[in-house]
């Protein structure tokens, strides 16, 4: 009788979990009065919503608001200074989820260290950089709000998330 090594029960196993994986397909379902997706797409649109003036947002000041729905908790932060991924005139507004991405605490902002902190496992996350993870258990940055500047109205706009949102499958269901 030939014993079945660990290598080759892994190798079974995990082919046919893969085989099993690849034939589920994901089935969407748009919610009433949200904005449709185009033919053929694979996500759908995110919403473009009004987060602030950017004449009414201080400097080291976190503003919270929800996007892109009511049980994504995210914070808009004016630095006075240009980092990575800003918007407005000097490209120093940013936005992230506050969900950390190890276990989804909820980060607070240390307007003295000017850091996220996650007071659950302590890991630390750099708003200069992308929402880069610096420190601690979590292994991805805060996922990144995506913003737009309308100069006209000196409106800012929450138009897309850049990661994926802790507890999610997908950031748009």
């Amino acid at each position: 009788m030939s014993r079945l090594s660990r290598r080759n029960f892994l190798k079974l196993t995990g082919s046919s979990a893969a085989i099993g994986t690849l034939s589920l397909s994901p089935v969407a379902r748009a919610q009433p009065g949200s904005p449709s997706s185009p033919a053929g797409s694979t996500t759908l649109p995110y919403p473009r919503e009004v987060i602030a003036r950017l004449g009414d947002v201080n400097v080291n000041q976190p503003i919270y608001f929800n996007y892109p729905d009511n049980r994504s908790p995210c914070v808009l932060i004016r630095k006075g200074r240009e980092v990575k991924g800003g918007v407005g005139p000097d490209r120093d507004v940013v936005a992230y989820s506050t969900q950390c991405t190890h276990m989804g605490c909820p980060v607070n902002y240390d307007k003295e260290a000017e850091t996220f902190k996650c007071p659950c496992h302590y890991s630390i996350f750099d708003p200069d950089n992308a929402g880069q993870m610096v420190i601690g258990h979590a292994t991805e940055s805060l996922p990144r709000i995506l913003l737009e500047y309308d100069e006209a109205e000196d409106t800012l706009f929450a138009v897309s998330v850049d990661g994926l949102i802790y507890g999610r499958q997908a950031n748009i269901i």
